[in-house]
């Protein structure tokens, strides 16, 4: 049994790729390329890869609760409006003592209603745990956001051994079908979530 097509005037998927480490000398910008590279080929999606070192998001700073909507910034309007867009996501995070980094994080936090019922998967690197302790507390954070992690991942352990002399990543067999198993299932679970992203109807008046 396969998947029923999709209608031939449905908006294509957003894949939005997240680079949470911000510092100097990080190696997520060329791992954040390489899936960037990755989810360009695999072809279900348009492709925005988000910088936090870019970004620059101060830490959170708006007077509301992000599930207001009642943005007094324009750094908050400019990443609400980015991350409304997506329909899933990618977050390439290092490990920083067994958890996320702050700046990912502070970007979550920033938002609320813009994440909701949209997928995501995670490409972790580090030591021996290859990230994924920081990914078994981002998935606490993004499910009470209504997000829907993905079993699927890349975890990169020792992740220096990747790059060559020069700073570039060089994948292994084991990380690049794991990255094809993740970008599909991404593409699967935002198609299908895509009724819940979609406007709620307004309430018929009673009679």
């Amino acid at each position: 049994m396969t998947d029923a097509p999709e209608p031939a005037d449905t908006p294509r998927l957003r894949l939005q790729i997240i680079i949470a480490s911000t510092r100097p000398g990080r190696r997520g910008l060329p791992i954040g390329q390489w899936i960037y590279s990755r989810a360009l080929a695999h072809g279900a999606f348009d492709v925005d890869l988000a910088d936090l070192a870019e970004i620059n998001l101060p830490f959170f700073d708006e007077p509301g609760h992000p599930r207001l909507r009642q943005y007094v910034h324009q750094h908050t309007k400019d990443w609400s409006a980015r991350v409304e867009a997506a329909d899933a996501f990618v977050m390439v995070t290092p490990e920083y003592n067994f958890a996320m980094n702050a700046p990912l994080k502070n970007a979550l936090d920033f938002l609320h209603q813009e994440w909701q019922y949209k997928p995501v998967g995670f490409v972790s690197y580090g030591g021996v745990s290859a990230g994924t302790r920081a990914v078994q507390m981002l998935k606490q954070v993004v499910t009470t956001l209504k997000m829907t992690p993905l079993p699927e991942a890349v975890a990169i352990p020792f992740f220096a051994q990747f790059f060559d002399a020069e700073g570039r990543l060089n994948p292994n067999d084991t990380m690049e079908s794991a990255a094809t198993a993740m970008l599909g299932e991404l593409a699967r679970f935002a198609a299908a979530l895509r009724p819940l992203r979609a406007p709620a109807a307004a309430p018929v008046a009673a009679r």
